[in-house]
């Protein structure tokens, strides 16, 4: 994976330690974008730090129930880099994240910054870094089928050329991070082993949901 002035060919290319960016429902997958609006001035303070450095920040929930200043964190979270940015009048910043690779939180380091800073272990997640690991088994249809469900029973449109261009990888993933579930379940479909599984999930939840709200899954929706 190829960024601006950076190779990540192996998780060896990636840092041991980085700042970690604790928000709930949010998660970072590989090779995904993820904007964010910083303006809490340690959080400010990291993206002029990790600008100066590696740019790269961890994302990661705090674990259900925890509060600020300084919640417990989920062990799994997501690295990613700053691949654009921009500074507003008031000096806020919008950033955009690139997904990376997944990390395992290894400790804590003790630091001045005010910003949170973790040693990251990525040895489980070496195949995040290779383009399209594993999205030869994902059922396509079966997700996108389910998909068309949720969409048709609230209403919403899709762009479905769009859709029908996207890979495997790019399509699950991005409706990964898109889904309107809870963090426990976002954090579960961060954590799952392999793109099959992580649709198979992604699946099963999208039909919890219709399930609930009284709605049947229309397999004859258009899903291209």
């Amino acid at each position: 994976m190829e960024f601006p002035g950076q190779r990540y060919d192996s998780i060896d290319d990636l840092p041991g330690v980085a700042p970690v960016f604790p928000l709930a429902g949010t998660i970072l997958l590989p090779r995904r974008e993820l904007p964010l609006n910083i303006f809490e001035p340690r959080y400010l303070a990291m993206v002029d730090a990790i600008l100066a450095g590696e740019r790269v920040i961890g994302m990661v929930q705090p674990t259900s129930g925890s509060s600020e200043p300084k919640p417990e964190l989920e062990d799994i979270g997501g690295l990613g880099r700053i691949t654009a940015y921009s500074e507003r009048p008031d000096g806020s910043y919008v950033i955009c994240l690139t997904g990376i690779c997944r990390f395992r939180i290894a400790g804590e380091e003790k630091v001045s910054t005010p910003f949170r800073q973790c040693r990251l272990d990525y040895s489980d997640y070496c195949d995040d870094l290779i383009g399209g690991s594993g999205a030869e088994a994902v059922d396509r249809s079966r997700l996108l089928e389910t998909f068309a469900s949720y969409l048709s029973a609230r209403a919403l449109e899709a762009d479905w050329d769009e859709i029908a261009r996207s890979d495997n990888e790019t399509l699950v993933n991005t409706l990964t991070m898109i889904s309107p579930f809870d963090a426990r379940d976002k954090q579960a479909l961060l954590e799952a082993d392999d793109l099959a599984t992580r649709a198979e999930y992604l699946v099963a939840l999208t039909k919890m949901s219709l399930a609930q709200d009284g709605t049947e899954p229309n397999i004859s929706a258009r899903t291209h």
